[in-house]
């Protein structure tokens, strides 16, 4: 798929990677970039069209596939981090994780997979993450979700292939948004990540792994639980 004369849609792409996914795509040239968000007027990246979506609210996003109905690029990003742990955290943070993550995931793509296949196959790109593949306590709720939506992906992959939709999952780990601002430990510039992901999906890739924890974990899923977590070991 060639981004250069597309039409794109990024959920939550007021801030964060959304809103860099929305530079960027406008860097490479596509024609038309829906950039939505809850509050458009949060959307403040010149010559976009601002879509308000919510991907929890069934109505909100029957709304944006009957207004964008030219779109050729689904790029599913929104997503909500409640921080909720897993023993101690509110059961409402966990449903709002997979609501957001999975279901709103899933509701996007369902009502613009007969848009693409009428434009011509297109691609979805869905964001997901290292914690896809490794889960914490501390972020239990996160990781289940985001668990979920690599599940879903890979069956929405096969689910839109007779349509010609291109399916990307993107995998990456702590990136320099105001998500992440209370991590201390090295994160990555998500204008990198953009520019990953976007190079994937022009080169029909299935996955992109974006950054070394994630190719990190991705390899010792075929391993030893251990490798995953070596807290099991008692030496970490």
């Amino acid at each position: 798929m060639r981004i250069n004369g597309s039409v794109a849609l990024v959920t939550g792409g007021n801030r964060g990677l959304g809103e860099r996914f929305v530079r960027e795509l406008r860097e490479r040239g596509a024609s038309k970039i829906y950039a939505a968000a809850r509050n458009p007027d949060t959307i403040t990246t010149p010559g976009v069209v601002p879509v308000a979506l919510d991907v929890t609210d069934p109505a909100a996003v029957r709304a944006a596939a009957d207004l964008a109905q030219d779109v050729t690029l689904l790029v599913n990003n929104a997503g909500s981090s409640t921080k909720a742990g897993l023993l101690d955290g509110d059961l409402d943070a966990f449903r709002l994780e997979m609501e957001t993550h999975y279901f709103g995931t899933l509701a996007m793509s369902r009502a613009f997979a007969p848009i693409l296949a009428r434009n011509g196959g297109g691609a979805v790109l869905n964001v997901l993450s290292v914690l896809s593949w490794v889960a914490l306590p501390s972020s239990a709720a996160y990781s289940a979700a985001k668990s979920a939506a690599w599940s879903l992906t890979n069956a929405l992959r096969l689910g839109l292939a007779e349509q010609k939709t291109l399916v990307t999952a993107l995998h990456v780990g702590y990136m320099d948004t105001a998500m992440a601002a209370h991590v201390t430990t090295p994160k990555i510039d998500p204008s990198v990540v953009a520019r990953a992901a976007l190079d994937g999906v022009e080169a029909g890739r299935y996955e992109v792994v974006a950054d070394e924890i994630s190719a990190n974990a991705k390899a010792a899923l075929s391993g030893d639980l251990t490798a995953l977590y070596p807290q099991l070991t008692g030496t970490s």
